[in-house]
This record gives structure tokens, sequence and C-alpha cells, in this order.
């Protein structure tokens, strides 16, 4: 019997295997590089062990630093978690070999399906239908995706649309795999831009029991990378869903498996259901699943691991759940990346965290910042001021909705985020809430590239609100600083204040008011009127209407929440600094990270769009280019150099 875990890895999913362990009566030990030292998985475990360093590569991927950690901890069982050494086959022996318990799939499961060509060679003899194209692709297999035989994440894929393109698309995607795999390995296969991504949850024991529990569509992705998940998989008939059932069981029993798995698929437009990969490891998505089930899959795991029988068949499904990830990039921004602090997450309406979902339950979260749950309007808080570092990826949280229809499930999951206030980093709220209020969404049309299809729409600025925000957003601040300004109470009429701002999409925002005996007077908003104000909140009347900002300031950045929307606003000097300016075509780090490749020489001539050099930052690779025609003057960089947010990485001097 497990008597303590250890679980090899960080944020909200060690926090949410704690949560089942502590359920169980289970101990638990974390493990934590030096940027997680106060990371809520470290103080929420029983015990914790310092993995010295930064980079994941001196920390969670090493495998005996894990291993000596759990048998320090007297942990008797390693739980893996996702990413890191999860789909390790290596390390699940090793783990095995110091007489611990391994909480995942024999060794040689994770083996076989650790290179996606092998996988795809074993599941085809296993009569699982799969994607394929020859040594030599034509012109009739196009357009082609390029995948990374190891990889994983949207890491070492290209997608090519001629032949021209596929010499530079396989070196590329071979770099980008061996940096992040460890093997340059990578096949081709026919690209389909508008299937479905769908998967099976699988369960199986040590008995023979194979369970298919239930199916999920993940067809909403960035970069090849899952932001909206569902259970179950939309519009699916009964003879499709059975086929995916079938074909997911059978490539279980082609390799032994034991414990929490999944297959996924692609589906083709014209209904071809096709193999993709077996990931060896519970999902990122598993939440949705347990909410349409009832079940804890991290519980089951456990059982499993511990040699348990299962019943003969799972649970029947109930409902819809839908998950959506809040990642800390700009989706506006070619999905960059950001890093900062995240000064507050509150979820209204949050009933549980890390716990199953049957029906009728509602909203959950599941986060590695720290957050405190509860019921009513204040659930789901954090104060914390959590880092979010370029170590790691950029995902902060999970929300997940279940109700009794997809599209009750769809509302309540776009409401929830449409009214949770995140202070910190740029996030991909807006996006989430587009998409899941899109009637294309809503009507079931989802696919892998709906995201792209739909740009227009989902990744627009509210640029309409910003002005009325920044107008309470310097009201505020004077409630903040009272008697600093004109008070108003004059004979003579004062000049108005004035308050520089900018917008998360770089507009500049000047506003000027006067507190008057007649009330405010703002210069751009002559029908507002000011009906209370505080440094944290702001009422005004806008015509018939009362609108209610809550505003928090933190450093040089002022968030301001509004009824329905809200807006990150950087206050600026009113009197900039001349020398402070950057000369034109100055190009800077948008984020902290490595420089890993350089495809440009200072002194050079570069054309509009030139690739001149990529950063690595949250398990990404990030293009910088030329922004217009023109000589590169300056490149102040050097491949493997850590650079800063705001470091000059190159000048490019226009044609005049």
């Amino acid at each position: 019997m497990i008597s303590s875990v250890l679980v090899a890895n960080r944020g909200e999913i060690a926090r949410r295997i704690f949560r089942t362990c502590r359920t169980l009566g289970i101990a638990t030990v974390a493990v934590y590089a030096d940027p997680d030292t106060d990371a809520r998985h470290v103080r929420e475990a029983d015990t914790a062990v310092r993995l010295p360093g930064a980079a994941p590569a001196d920390t969670y991927l090493r495998a005996d630093l894990l291993i000596r950690a759990a048998l320090d901890a007297g942990a008797d069982a390693v739980h893996p978690g996702y990413g890191f050494l999860s789909e390790n086959a290596g390390f699940a022996r090793a783990v095995q070999d110091a007489g611990l318990v391994w909480v995942g799939p024999p060794p040689s499961a994770i083996a076989a399906m650790g290179s996606k060509t092998a996988a795809k060679r074993l599941m085809a003899a296993a009569g699982v239908p799969v994607l394929s194209v020859g040594p030599e692709p034509a012109e009739a297999d196009l357009p082609l995706l390029v995948k990374a035989a190891a990889g994983g994440g949207g890491r070492g894929m290209r997608v090519v649309r001629t032949l021209a393109e596929l010499p530079a698309a396989l070196a590329a995607a071979r770099a980008e795999a061996a940096a992040a795999f460890g093997d340059d390995e990578v096949f081709c296969e026919p690209y389909l831009p508008t299937g479905r991504h769908l998967e099976v949850q699988l369960l199986a024991d040590a008995h023979g029991t194979v369970w298919a529990v239930g199916d999920r569509d993940c067809s909403l992705q960035r970069r090849h990378q899952k932001v909206i998940e569902e259970a179950p998989a939309p519009g699916l008939d009964p003879e499709l869903r059975t086929r995916l059932h079938t074909a997911a069981t059978a490539a279980a029993r082609a390799i032994g498996y034991r414990g929490a798995g999944t297959a996924e698929f692609l589906l083709a437009p014209d209904g071809r259901l096709a193999f993709l990969e077996m990931n060896t490891r519970l999902q990122v998505e598993h939440p949705v699943t347990e909410a349409v089930t009832g079940l804890d899959l991290v519980a089951l795991q456990l059982a499993v691991a511990e040699g348990e029988k299962l019943p003969a068949a799972p649970p029947p499904t109930q409902g819809c759940a839908i998950e959506a990830r809040l990642y800390a990039e700009d989706p506006t921004r070619d999905w960059q990346p950001a890093t900062g602090t995240v000064h507050l997450l509150e979820v209204p309406g949050v009933d549980v965290e890390f716990d199953t979902l049957p029906a009728p339950a509602g909203l959950r979260l599941d986060a590695g910042i720290g957050e405190r749950t509860g019921t009513g309007s204040a659930a789901g808080t954090s104060t914390g001021g959590d880092r979010i570092t370029v170590h790691y990826d950029a995902m902060l949280a999970k929300v997940i909705a279940w109700a009794p229809t997809r599209r009750a499930a769809a509302r309540r999951l776009a409401d929830a985020l449409a009214r949770t206030r995140l202070h910190g980093p740029a996030t991909n709220r807006d996006l989430l809430v587009r998409a899941l209020r899109h009637p294309a969404f809503l009507d079931g049309a989802v696919h892998t590239a709906f995201l792209a299809e739909h740009a227009d729409q989902l990744l627009g600025q509210d640029g309409k609100s910003a002005p009325l925000a920044a107008l309470a957003a310097a009201l505020a601040d004077a409630a903040r600083h009272p008697g600093t300004g004109p008070s108003g109470w004059r004979n003579l009429p004062s000049q108005p204040q004035l308050k520089r701002y900018r917008t998360g999409d770089g507009t500049e925002l000047d506003v000027r008011y006067r507190l008057t005996r007649d009330g405010l007077l703002a210069e751009d908003h002559p029908d507002v009127q000011l009906l209370g104000s505080t440094a944290e909140s702001v009422d005004l009347a806008v015509g018939p209407l009362r609108r209610r900002y809550r505003i928090a300031r933190h450093g040089d950045q002022v968030f301001v929440d509004g009824p329905t929307e809200h807006h990150t606003l950087t206050v600026l000097d009113r009197f900039p600094d001349p020398a402070a300016q950057l000369a034109p075509g100055t190009l800077l780090a948008p984020m902290p990270g490595t420089v890993v490749r350089i495809a440009a020489e200072a002194g050079r001539p570069v054309t509009a769009g030139q690739p001149l050099l990529w950063l690595e930052a949250m398990k990404m690779e990030h293009q910088v280019a030329a922004p217009a025609d023109g000589m590169l003057a300056e490149l102040p960089v050097t491949v493997g150099q850590q650079v800063e947010t705001g470091a000059v990485l190159a000048v490019v001097r226009a044609e005049s």
C-alpha cells in the first residue's frame, strides 16, 4: 500500500495530485527548483526537497536528483504528473529499480509510444488507422506537417505547403527537436488544416481490464497547442464514437498498457479517422472527463499502481464540460508569452478546487499560482504575487465548467472568465471569452484552424472602453493622493489635471479633467458624472448608465476592472526624457529569454520580415524579424546569451 508519494513535477499538476493524496490519507512530497522556492505546491506538500538550480535541465529533468529526493524524503511512490519526465521510459525504470512504486504505465509501454514513427508502425500492425506519407513526399501529399518523433506540445512542428519549403522546414524542425527533446528525428504526415483533434481517455489495470472513459475534443489550438477542450466530443454519431473507442482500446491492448493514458486521433472532414499518438500519462485536460463521469482519475491511477482491479466498465457520462487554459501570453502579438508577477487571480463562482465534478457542480479552478477558493462572488481569489518566469510554460490556470448541455457549459465558462479579475502579465482571457461565445463554436463547428479562421473576431482589441477606464484610473489616483492637485473650491478656474497612460495594444491616452463645485469636468467625456471615488473604486454615470470600476495599482501598472471589460494601463511620465528615446528601428527583447539562433550579420542589408534571430522562452522559440527594408546596423547579441525584457537585440536602419 502506498503511504507517501513524491510528485516529480511542479505547479498546478503537483497541487492537483496532492489534493487527491490528502483525500486518500497519503503523505505528499514536493520537489522544487530555485524559482519555485515560494510556489504554492511547495507550501502545500508535507515535505519539500530542493533541486538546486533554475533551468529544467538542471532540476525537474534530472532523474537522479528526483529519485534521491524520493528516497531521502521517505516516499514509497513517484507520480510524474505531465510534461518533464512523465513519458521517459528510462526514468520509469530507474524509479522501479530504486524500489519505488511508479504511478504510471509500464516502462515498455512508454518506450513503445516514445517515438511517434515507431508508434505508428506498431498501431498499423494492430489494425489502428494511421496517417502516413512515403519516404519521398510528392506534390500529391501536400500540405505536409513536419513533426518531431520524440516531441510534443507543438515543439519541432512545421507546416509545409510547397516541396521547395520542405528542406528548410526539416532543418528547422530538427534543430528545435534536438534542443527540446535531445532527439532530432522528424517525420512527415499529411496536414489536415480543418481536421478535428479527438482523444479517448484510457484507463487499464494489471488484470486485463481496459476502459475507454469517454472522449474529448481538443481542436481549438494555437501553435499546435491546445487552448479549449471539452467532453464529450460534440457531434459524433454513435458509429463514429464506437470506432474511436474501439481503436483507442486496441492501441492500449497492443502495448500491454496499464494506468491512465490518452489515445489521440485526427478526424478528417471526410470522416476518416487516424491515430496521431498516445500520451502515456495524465493529460492537462483530464478535468473535463472527471466532470462528466464523476471519477477521480488520480485516485484511480494510484489504485491501479497498488494492483487493484477496475470494475468491468466505467460509469456513463452525463452533461458536458469545457476547459479553458489561461496562458500568460498576448494573442494579438503572435501569441508572445509574458512574464511578471500575478498580483491577483479572482474567479467568481468557483465551487471546488482540484476536486471531481459530478453533476450538478458548476465551476472548477486548477491553478499552480496561489488562490483560495470558496463559494459566492469572492471565490477563487489570490493575492499571492506569484512570479511567472521564462523557465516553464506559460499556462497560469485552467477553468472548467460543467452544465447539462454544451451551450450551457460554454455560457457558464465564458461568463466566469469575463468576470475574472486577473492582475499581472498579459493573458489570452479575452480570446477565450470570444471563442466560447462565437456562433460557430456554439454550433459545434470546431476544428484545428478555428482560431486562425476567426482571428478577425477573436483577436480584436476593445479600444472603445479604454478612455473611460483611463479616466477611472486617474480619478482613483486622485483619491489615493488627496490634496496634491486643485481642490475645485476656487474663485478662478484651475488648469485641468493631466494623466497619461498606455494601453495593452500600445495606444497612448491623455486624460484631462477638473474637479469643480459642480462636479467632474472631463474634456473628452462631457456627459460623465462622478458619483464617488476611492483609491480602489470609482463610480461613474454615463448618461443613464451607472458603471463601477475597481482599481488596483502595482508599480507603474494600473488594473481597471469594469462591469464587463478589463484593462491594464501603464502610467506614463507627463514629461518624458528625450534622451531616453530609442533610435528608429531598434528591436527590443519582448521577454526574458535565450538567443538560440542568429540568421543575419551586422552591416548587411535586410528586407522587411526577414528573420534576424530566435529567442527561446517558456518552451517556445520566438522569431525576431526586420521591421523594414534597410541595413542591419547593430546586432549586439550572441547565441546562448541570456537577455532581459527590453534589451536591445538589433537595430535596423530603414532605407530612406
